[in-house]
């Protein structure tokens, strides 16, 4: 295929000004709340959580997503197929071909494109979800005694969503959106930990090698002298500075991140053949629109 150089003017101009990130808090600091501060009519809002109480005054659009597959299939509608997948992949360029077929005239593909910023709410439910999907599929399973195998349910779930958001990241002109659970641990010992609330460790580890920033959004009062410290209680949300690594054990108050190790990978070998199995017909995606009280 021939390759596509992309100038500096075409780099600057709005189609290809992008960017991705990871927003992680504690559950009510604020985080589907941000969407206020996004414009309406460029944003579309991935909803996996059915969270969306807190902006039902928003003017933006939503999709309800209940289910892995159906936030896979939205991914390939957003991002067109991945060149360096095989054509008959899940991300491949027959499987999107065949979505396409199964969604003409519904309008989807013309919504999607329409939207510049897409924002998933949250990457905590998504993760729950492909855990229930992956429990149902082969590999979850021993090939020797068909007894559920959990170490191949969570090699899958690992793949299956690093893939899905490195496929919505690659999407071109679109900023897309994380926002997940940022969970307080603390050991025995008294050390606190503050981890993003993910099933399975794959995902959460090689997340800020997928996103352009991690940002960790917590709730800050200020003390005796005046300084900004943290404080659960207190109704004041601040970003935390961006970090690089993921969030790790860390000591009161301090977001610390620990270094990455990228050694443990998953030693279970895909299957040769990862054809995606035919389904009937899907229902459209139900677009939700801003609601009005009578």
């Amino acid at each position: 295929m021939a390759f596509r150089i992309i100038t500096a003017d075409e780099r600057l101009s709005a189609a290809e000004n992008k960017t991705s990130l990871a927003i992680f808090g504690p559950p009510g600091v604020g985080k589907t709340t941000l969407l206020k501060s996004l414009p309406a009519e460029e944003t579309v809002c991935l909803d996996l959580e059915a969270g969306m109480k807190s902006v039902q005054d928003w003017r933006g659009d939503s999709i309800p997503v209940r289910s892995f597959t159906d936030f896979r299939d939205l991914a390939v509608l957003i991002g067109g197929h991945d060149p360096a997948q095989h054509p008959k992949s899940w991300y491949g360029a027959e499987y999107h071909a065949w979505l396409q077929q199964q969604y003409l005239g519904t309008g989807i593909e013309d919504f999607l494109a329409r939207k510049r910023i897409v924002f998933v709410d949250s990457i905590t439910d998504l993760t729950r979800q492909a855990m229930a999907y992956a429990r149902q599929q082969p590999e979850a399973f021993s090939e020797r005694t068909g007894k559920p195998d959990v170490r191949g349910a969570y090699g899958l779930l690992g793949r299956e969503v690093i893939q899905a958001l490195k496929h919505l990241q690659h999407a071109r002109g679109k900023t897309v959106i994380f926002v997940g659970v940022l969970e307080k641990v603390t050991d025995a010992f008294g050390a606190t930990t503050w981890q993003p609330q993910m099933e399975g460790t794959k995902a959460g580890r090689e997340l800020p090698g997928i996103v352009d920033q991690v940002v960790s959004m917590q709730l800050f009062g200020r003390d005796a002298k005046g300084e900004w410290t943290l404080d659960e209680t207190s109704a004041e949300r601040r970003p935390r500075l961006p970090l690089r690594q993921p969030l790790g054990p860390s000591r009161q108050g301090s977001l610390r991140p620990p270094r990455c190790d990228r050694s443990a990978r998953s030693r279970r070998a895909d299957r040769e053949d990862r054809r995606p199995r035919v389904r009937p017909l899907r229902q459209p995606f139900l677009i939700q629109t801003q609601r009005t009280d009578p």
